[in-house]
């Protein structure tokens, strides 16, 4: 009898452990891919400077640049997420993978800016599956009490790959013109893309609701204040990021007279370096509010974009470059703080069985609206300015975000 009660235990006790630490393997695969899929996109924002002086591009033309893969990805993104709902979430990842960074070795053979326009797009394409994949499969294994932590460590990979893509892409270009990052980023996606098939599992979904759609999906966040408020709160946060991402290695190219790798290195170092450090914090933190009470993630989200308003500010406003490098660190340490919680908060409002197709939304509404806007809107203010008055700008919509995160905390806390 005391053989037969302890074999189950046993059993059960080895299954969690296993359960316990391939969750966590598996974030850590996922943190390869994310990496690949922020350096990819990253490294045209490198290489701006030479792309500009060797097209005679405009303000605006290189606004479109950093606009076409977010016009794409927004617009395919629901799409996305309804198919992530669908099947496999490895299939959907890993094929996004080998897609994107293919269509990223064939953008160093772009003859044109038509051409590179074309191909930005279609990375957007490739890579539209790859977040409401990879956040379903992070949700399926992490509840509410590791949830935040384990998105905002994933979303660090984001933050590297930003260093990573940007740095080394001015430091190729530089060398061997703005060509190489794209073949170097490309084929090394391309082959850990291969590796990782062997070892991503599938794990069986928690919900299944097969009647959902992406008619569902905006039909709850309709009847959810607290949706719609984090919505609209995504839309004005990643408007400012595409800010950061975009139109910063430029900036300090340009104002500061730095030269490509500098410039690369100290736009995305220091601003991604401090929001790596702010989504393990926000992560953390988040989880132990959302352990106070419903809407703990939303404040805050919502506290991290209010105290980030004065670096948004200070980094258009500065001429020291010392004194702008402390911007970018401020600055990106709150965004890292809302970064973490994106979706956590929007998974806390809305039901399992949609996720996939949750996440398509807001991609949608964020990119097309936010980050697909704003590099031509500030290029269009900076003709008219200057770049810095453009930058600085974008602390106005911080403050919106803000405020709509607080709206959102309060009616999540009122259960609506």
């Amino acid at each position: 009898m005391v053989g037969k009660n302890v074999q189950p235990r046993l059993g059960g006790g080895v299954f969690y452990r296993t359960a316990m630490r391939y969750k966590w393997t598996l974030l850590a695969m996922l943190w390869g891919i994310v990496f690949f899929n922020y350096a990819d996109r990253q490294a045209l924002a490198a290489v701006i400077p030479l792309l500009r002086d060797a097209w005679h591009l405009t303000p605006v033309q290189e606004g479109m640049l950093g606009s076409a893969f977010a016009w794409t990805y927004g617009l395919s993104s629901p799409f996305a997420g309804r198919l992530v709902d669908k099947i496999r979430r490895r299939v959907a990842l890993l094929g996004g993978f080998q897609i994107w960074s293919a269509v990223c070795v064939a953008t160093a053979f772009a003859p044109g800016v038509r051409s590179l326009l074309a191909l930005r797009a279609a990375e957007g394409l490739g890579e539209t599956a790859y977040f409401p994949a990879s956040v379903s499969l992070i949700s399926d294994h992490h509840d509410e009490r590791t949830r935040s932590r384990a998105l905002g460590l994933h979303q660090t990979g984001v933050y590297v790959g930003t260093i990573g893509g940007t740095t080394v892409a001015a430091i190729l270009a530089q060398r061997f013109g703005w060509r190489s990052p794209f073949v170097v980023f490309g084929i090394a996606g391309i082959v850990l893309g291969v590796v990782l098939q062997f070892f991503i599992r599938e794990p069986e979904r928690r919900v299944r609701d097969e009647r959902g759609n992406f008619g569902d999906a905006l039909r709850t966040i309709a009847r959810t204040p607290a949706a719609i408020a984090l919505l609209l709160a995504f839309v004005c946060a990643n408007a400012v990021a595409a800010v950061l991402l975009f139109w910063m290695p430029t900036y300090v190219h340009d104002h500061f007279r730095q030269n490509l790798a500098f410039a690369g290195f100290t736009a995305s170092f220091f601003a991604q370096g401090g929001s790596f450090a702010g989504a393990i914090f926000g992560g953390w933190s988040a989880d132990a509010a959302t352990r106070r009470h419903r809407g703990g993630r939303m404040l805050v989200q919502g506290g991290a974009l209010l105290l980030g308003i004065p670096f948004v500010v200070l980094a258009g406003a500065t001429t020291s470059l010392a004194v702008v490098i402390i911007a970018f660190v401020g600055w990106g340490f709150f965004k890292g703080m809302y970064d973490a919680n994106i979706f956590a908060s929007m998974f806390d409002v809305t039901p399992p069985a949609i996720r996939g197709t949750v996440v398509g939304v807001m991609n949608m509404a964020g990119w097309l609206f936010g980050a697909g806007t704003a590099p031509v809107l500030i290029g269009y203010i900076a003709e008219r300015t200057s770049l810095a008055t453009a930058i600085s700008s974008a602390a106005l919509v911080y403050g919106a975000a803000a405020v709509l995160l607080f709206v959102a905390s309060h009616r999540a806390r009122a259960g609506s």
